[in-house]
Order: structure tokens, then sequence, then C-alpha cells
């Protein structure tokens, strides 16, 4: 049975606000799409950020079989408690060699951790749906994507953007808006699967999302009103509910890459299904010898 870690990026104030609206934190929604993908998984979650708690060393860590990011509303360029909290939690999954994946500020922390940059986006926000995300050259062959039409929409919601990757960090696909919308990052013995977008969510977690950020994204020029903003939500409520519903589809502008449940989690399905792959290649990388020794 295999154990997994969810690690919270939010704080316990966001998860009760998430709760409110979208009645799971960022850390359950992910569980509760993990025991879906793995009915047999046990699963614990943390909440690194908070004052309060457990800190996990590289040891305690190596015993899960896997570590899951969520996304957050925080800034992990702010020099914050909670963020340092965060990210020091992420340098210690890196070091217990346990294969990882993320999500938005998932794959954020990780590349902060590594030493990448994160920033504010320069030009407007991604906020609903991610559109035309396409594979590079080396995420065509890559595990992370398989599957992956030749172009794809996903679920998204997120105003920060990964800047810079890490050294030793592939870029595995991108899009119009936001250049690094997948990556796989190999640090400290770990390996890191991550992407911008979210496959653990369902269409209406997203409308919540939008609802609750409608004057940001008003602000941001992606819509003339709160209310072009509601009317997008219920389209994707609407979907949610009728993934073949065809009118749905055109006027949204996305295909069954989107609107299919098991299409939108692809991603997070691939890095279950290589799990065994993973592990292998972080014990091989972490006992690799010296080839430049002192």
């Amino acid at each position: 049975m295999p154990h997994f870690l969810v690690a919270e990026s939010e704080t316990a104030d966001e998860r009760e606000a998430r709760r409110r609206h979208a009645g799971k934190s960022s850390g359950e929604t992910y569980a509760s799409t993990l025991r879906q993908l793995r009915p047999d998984a046990e699963i614990t979650i943390v909440a690194p950020a908070d004052d309060d708690a457990q800190v996990y060393e590289a040891n305690a860590l190596g015993l899960f079989d896997a570590v899951f990011i969520t996304g957050s509303p925080l800034h992990v360029y702010d020099d914050s408690p909670e963020v340092r909290r965060q990210l020091t939690f992420m340098r210690s999954v890196f070091a217990s060699g346990t294969p990882s994946f993320g999500s938005c500020a998932g794959l954020q922390l990780a590349v902060a951790a590594a030493g990448g940059k994160v920033r504010k986006m320069p030009q407007r926000m991604e906020a609903g749906i991610a559109r035309r995300i396409t594979p590079t050259d080396a995420g065509r062959d890559h595990p992370l994507l398989a599957g992956r039409a030749a172009s794809w929409d996903a679920p998204a919601i997120h105003g920060d953007e990964v800047e810079t990757l890490p050294a030793n960090a592939t870029l595995l696909a991108s899009n119009a808006v936001t250049t690094i919308q997948a990556a796989e990052i190999r640090h400290d013995g770990g390996i890191f699967w991550g992407v911008q977008y979210h496959p653990e969510l369902a269409l209406g977690e997203i409308a919540v999302a939008l609802r609750r950020q409608a004057e940001d994204i008003v602000e941001a020029g992606l819509a003339e009103t709160t209310g072009d903003v509601e009317h997008r939500a219920d389209q994707l409520d609407a979907l949610h509910h009728d993934p073949d519903r065809c009118s749905l589809l055109w006027a949204l502008g996305v295909d069954r890459e989107f609107a299919g449940e098991a299409r939108r989690r692809t991603e997070l399905t691939n890095f279950l299904d290589h799990l065994a792959d993973i592990d292998a290649s972080d014990r091989a990388h972490a006992a690799s010898p010296d080839l430049c020794p002192a």
C-alpha cells in the first residue's frame, strides 16, 4: 500500500477560507483526487507553512512513496516566515530522494527551493483556462506528458510564474502567457515533476476560484465586469456537471482534453504510473560517484 504525503501550501486562514467557498482546502482536494486514482493509498496531510507544523527531516520524508505540493495564494518571493518554512520543507523533500509532484505554487516552491526564480507575472494573470499549452522537444518524450495532444488547455489560476528554472531542470511545456508551464527539477538527490496548471482540480473548483478573484481578474483586463467573470464561472460549473455538452465546449472554446476529468488529470496519473521509475532514477542519482573529487 503506497503512502503519500500531501503538503498544504496554504496558511491556516487560507485553508479555512477555501473550505468555506469550495468545501475543501487545497490539500484536501489533492487527497480526494489521489484517493480516486489510488484507492489503496494511505494519505497524510501536513501544513508546513504553519508556525506549529511538525518539522520533517529528510530521513522521515524518505519513508513516504511520494510527496505532493499544493497550490496556494502565497507568493514564494516574499521573505515571510510562512514562505521560509515552506522552502525549508521543500529542500528536505529534495534531500530525502522521495519523488515529488506539485502544481501552481507547488511548482514555484520547488523552483525557489532549488535555486530558481519566481516573479509576479509582468503582463497579466492566467485565470480559468491556460490555453494552447505546447510541449518542448524534451517534453514530447517525457513521461510526465505521455498521452498529451500536440497542444492542450488546462485549468489554471495564477498571478505569479516561474521566471528562471534552477540548474538541472528541464523545461517540458510552455504557452503564450507563461513560458514555464511544466518542468522536471533534479536537485540534491531528488526529482520533482510539476506544472503551473491544476490537473488535480475539478472544474467547479476553478469556478469557485474565479468568483473569489473576480475583482483581480477585471483589474488584470481579462474581463470587463465581475458579471463577466460570474458568467464564465457559471459556464465552468455547467461543464463540470455535463462535460459532453457541445454548446458549452463551443462557448468556452475547449475540447475534451479540458472537459474530461481523466484527460485533465493526465500529468498526475502519469506521475503515479511512473513512481517506481522515478524512485529508481532518484536512487541511482543519489548513489552516483563524484566524478570530480577535490
